[in-house]
C-alpha cells in the first residue's frame, strides 16, 4: 500500500497544471505587441490625415498629397501584417512545444495510471480472510479499502484533465495556424495593393509631366473629365430610356443584408437617385449607383459570391467608367465596380462573397479615386459599345431605368 501512495504522489508531480510557456519567446509576443499597438496608431494618424486631403478642394497638390499618403499608409499596413504573422509564429512554436510535452508526458501517466490500477485490482481481489491472516485487523482493511478507491477515483480524473489539456491546446494551435494563413493571405493581398500604389505612383508622376506641375494644366484636365462625364451620363441615360420598362419580377424585394458592403471602410459620397448633388452633376438628375469614398488601391470586394459576367481591362483617359467589373448573383441581382485601377479577376470566374475583384482608382471620367457601385436586376443588364469623345470605343452595360436598383435597399445598415 505505500508503495502505491508514494507512485500516485510521484504521478501528480510529474503532471503540469498547465502548459509553460517559454518567458523569452513570451517577451517577444509581447515587443510584438507593443509595435502592433504603434503601427495600428500610426495608420489611424494617416487615415485621418488622407479623409482630410480627400475633402479638400481638387488641386494638383492636394491630388499629389493624397498619393503620398495613401502609400505611405499602405507600407505602414505591409509592415503591419508581417508583424502579426511574425506573432503568430511564435505563439504556434510555444503551443507546438506545449502539445508535445503534454503528449509525451500523458503517455508516461497512462502507463502509471495503468500498472497502479492492475495493483488495485490485484488488492481488490484478496479475501479478507487472507489481509487478517496476515496480520491486519478489520479496521485496516476497511481504511485500505477506503483509500484504495479514492486513490482510483483521482487517477481516473488526473487522466480526463490531461485529455481536457491536450485537447484544449490542439484547438488553440489549429487556431493559431489559421489566423497565420489568413494574415499569410492578407500580406499577399497587401503585397499587391502596393504594385498598385506602384502602378498609381507612375501614374501620379505622369500627371505632374503632363500638367508642367502647374496648378491651371491640372484644372483643364479636371474640366476635360468632368466634360467626358456629362457626355456619358447622356447616351447612358438615352439608351436606358429607349428600353422602356423592364420585368424586374426576378429580382428580391428590398432587404438589408442581401448584399455585404464592397469595401472594408465605408463612407458614403455619392447616394442613388434623385439628390441635389444628381441634379446637379447628371443629365438625367438622378445617380444609377452610389459612390464610396476609397482611396487608390483599396481592395474592392465582391457584395455577394456569384459570376464575373463582364470585365473592361483597357480605359483611355477620361472615358467611360474606366476600369470595371460585373457580377452576376445568383439571386437575380448583378452588381457593377467601376473606377477601379485594376482587376483582379477574369469573366467568366467564379467568386465568392468578400473576394477581392479589384482595387479602387479613378479611371474613367472620374475627377478622384472613389467607387462607383450600381446594383441591377439581371435579367435587364444589356451590353453595348460606346465610343468616348477621344475615339476609344469601350463595352458597358446598361439597362432600363426601372431596372437600376437602389444598392442602399440590399446593403446593411450603416
Amino acid at each position: 500500500m505505500g508503495n502505491l501512495l508514494l507512485s500516485f504522489l510521484l504521478l501528480l508531480v510529474a503532471i503540469p497544471a498547465h502548459a509553460q510557456t517559454n518567458e523569452s519567446v513570451q517577451t517577444r509576443i509581447e515587443e510584438s505587441n507593443a509595435q502592433i499597438a504603434k503601427l495600428q496608431k500610426e495608420i489611424e494618424q494617416l487615415t485621418g490625415e488622407l479623409n482630410a486631403t480627400s475633402q479638400q478642394k481638387q488641386t494638383l497638390q492636394n491630388t499629389v498629397t493624397g498619393f503620398n499618403l495613401n502609400i505611405q499608409k499602405t507600407t505602414k499596413s505591409i509592415s503591419l501584417t508581417n508583424t502579426e504573422i511574425g506573432k503568430k509564429d511564435k505563439e504556434i512554436h510555444t503551443l507546438s512545444g506545449n502539445i508535445s510535452t503534454t503528449a509525451s508526458k500523458m503517455d508516461l501517466v497512462r502507463g502509471q495510471i495503468a500498472g497502479s490500477l492492475r495493483q488495485l485490482d490485484m488488492l481488490d481481489q484478496e479475501p479478507v480472510a487472507l489481509v487478517l491472516f496476515g496480520g491486519g485487523t478489520l479496521s485496516s482493511f476497511f481504511d485500505q479499502a477506503t483509500s484504495l478507491a479514492a486513490l482510483r477515483q483521482a487517477l481516473h480524473d488526473k487522466s480526463l484533465e490531461l485529455s481536457d489539456l491536450k485537447g484544449n491546446l490542439t484547438v488553440s494551435k489549429s487556431s493559431a495556424e489559421q489566423k497565420r494563413a489568413d494574415l499569410a493571405n492578407l500580406q499577399r493581398q497587401l503585397a499587391q495593393q502596393q504594385k498598385t500604389l506602384a502602378i498609381a505612383r507612375d501614374e501620379q508622376n505622369t500627371l505632374l509631366q503632363q500638367t508642367k506641375s502647374k496648378e491651371a494644366n491640372y484644372q483643364t484636365l479636371i474640366a476635360q473629365k468632368k466634360a467626358e462625364q456629362a457626355v456619358f451620363e447622356a447616351e447612358l441615360y438615352r439608351l436606358a430610356a429607349s428600353l422602356g420598362t423592364a420585368d424586374t419580377s426576378a429580382a428580391p424585394s428590398p432587404s438589408r443584408g442581401i448584399l455585404n458592403w464592397p469595401l472594408g471602410s465605408v463612407t458614403i459620397t455619392q447616394q442613388f437617385g434623385g439628390t441635389v448633388d444628381a441634379r446637379r452633376l447628371y443629365t438625367s438628375g438622378t445617380h444609377n449607383g452610389v459612390d464610396f469614398r476609397a482611396s487608390i488601391g483599396t481592395p474592392v470586394r465582391a457584395a455577394l459570391g456569384g459570376t464575373v459576367q463582364e470585365i473592361n481591362q483597357g480605359t483611355v483617359k477620361n472615358c467611360q467608367y474606366g476600369k470595371w467589373a460585373l457580377v452576376k448573383h445568383d439571386n437575380g441581382l448583378t452588381t457593377l465596380y467601376a473606377h477601379l485601377s485594376s482587376i483582379a479577376v477574369v469573366k467568366g470566374q467564379r467568386v465568392a462573397t468578400g473576394e477581392t475583384l479589384g482595387y479602387s482608382g479613378d479611371t474613367g471620367y472620374a475627377t478622384g479615386p472613389h467607387l462607383h457601385f450600381t446594383v441591377y436586376a439581371s435579367s435587364a443588364v444589356q451590353f453595348k459599345n460606346y465610343t468616348c469623345n477621344s475615339g476609344y470605343t469601350a463595352y458597358i452595360p446598361y439597362a432600363a431605368p426601372n431596372a437600376y436598383l437602389d444598392p442602399m435597399s440590399y446593403l446593411p445598415g450603416l
